[in-house]
């Protein structure tokens, strides 16, 4: 039951492999505070597990790639669960209510010629 679920955030992609167990979760072979370093983006991980209520029943295997910690933070969050209604399709309601099927689509945005940033304009001077 160790299905390939994936989850994504900005440019942040996590490949997550969940199967039933005793509650063990490795992000790129280490801890999740290890990882991460900082305590907000674990419990963002452990967010799913914690609203649908198997925090202590599963195994996760999580494989991240690109973007930075927030982003792969989020992520792992919408891997997990994604995994989770994979595994348990009763789960759907209660994770959906809580907003965590839903990919945030908020990227990064594009430089615009003519600027100085993304929206910043360059100092007008009249003369």
């Amino acid at each position: 039951m160790a299905d390939v679920v994936t989850g994504s955030r900005k440019r942040a992609r996590a490949k997550v492999f969940l199967k039933t167990g005793t509650g063990l979760i490795k992000i790129n072979s280490r801890d999740p505070l290890r990882y991460f370093g900082r305590q907000d983006l674990v419990d963002l991980v452990m967010l799913p597990l914690k609203t649908a209520g198997v925090l202590g029943s599963v195994d996760i295997k999580i494989k991240i790639l690109g973007g930075g910690i927030s982003g792969q933070a989020g992520a792992a969050c919408h891997g997990i669960a994604r995994a989770l209604v994979d595994h348990n399709p009763e789960l759907r309601s209660t994770l959906k209510s809580a907003g965590l099927l839903k990919r945030d689509p908020r990227e990064k945005e594009r430089m615009k010629y003519g600027l100085a940033k993304r929206r910043k304009r360059f100092q007008f001077s009249k003369r």
